[in-house]
């Protein structure tokens, strides 16, 4: 995985050297709100990586974008993106140690009702490719569409969960375990349960408004990650995935 990595970020750097010495690049940034969620399917899927929402937090970056020509062009973007995703509610809890030391004949997962958040956060690095239209020769509206790879990176990852809940033996609630009502409520770090690297695909719609120099725009979009996040299968395999909404500024340098 490391050759990948390596071959990803050199490209990124060589195309950031690039359009920084050239004529018609932009430099800009962007920012909103990112709405991920967890998928898993197929054999993949397990009590405890099923049944995820989205959740909701931060999108925000900056990026170097080069016009080839007045249809076409490069941008190459450094993005801290929100991943992760929710329960709320009755679902399945891996089995505490403490329960086993009670009776080491329970099953992997109880059920209990409480609130669950994963809170994961990348960095990622995406070179996308760019379309876009002017509404006619001198109007200054813009529609544009783009897509590309990018190489992820987790810098966080925790889950939150919070309430108070009897846990359950069986997934229809039936047959009390504890004692009474258990708390959930705490943070557990998980970055060392979670792969460092991701690879995926993002791409955007937008529209744009130039006046002088400068753009601005508003864009929604989405980005996929291709691998599972999870290092262990103890607690299923899930990608990450997210929809996002942004508004965002560029200065253009040079000749537009």
């Amino acid at each position: 995985m490391k050759i990948p990595i390596r071959c990803f970020l050199l490209g990124g750097i060589l195309l950031t050297g690039y359009i920084s010495n050239a004529q018609n690049f932009s430099l800009g940034a962007r920012g909103g709100l990112s709405i991920p969620n967890l998928s898993a399917g197929g054999s993949a899927e397990t009590p405890l990586n099923s049944g995820y929402s989205s959740r909701l937090g931060p999108d925000f970056g900056v990026f170097g974008e080069y016009k080839v020509s007045k249809l076409f062009s490069l941008e190459v973007m450094i993005e801290y993106s929100s991943q992760g995703g929710k329960k709320n509610g009755y679902q399945a809890l891996t089995t505490p140690a403490e329960y086993y030391q009670q009776n080491p004949q329970l099953p992997p997962y109880l059920y209990a009702t409480y609130n669950s958040e994963a809170k994961l956060n990348y960095l990622m690095v995406p070179i996308l490719a760019k379309f876009g239209w002017n509404f006619g020769k001198t109007s200054p509206w813009r529609v544009y569409v783009d897509a590309g790879p990018f190489a992820g990176f987790n810098v966080s990852a925790k889950q939150v969960t919070s309430g108070n809940s009897n846990v359950y033996l069986d997934p229809e609630m039936q047959q009390q375990i504890s004692p009474g009502p258990q708390s959930f409520d705490g943070t557990t770090d998980i970055k060392d349960q979670i792969h460092t690297f991701n690879f995926g695909i993002e791409g955007n719609v937008g529209l744009s408004y130039a006046f002088g120099t400068n753009d601005i725009f508003v864009e929604g979009g989405g980005n996929y990650g291709f691998l599972n996040i999870q290092k262990g299968s103890a607690n299923g395999k899930n990608n990450t995935g997210a929809a996002t909404a942004m508004i965002g500024y560029a200065y253009w340098f040079g000749k537009k």
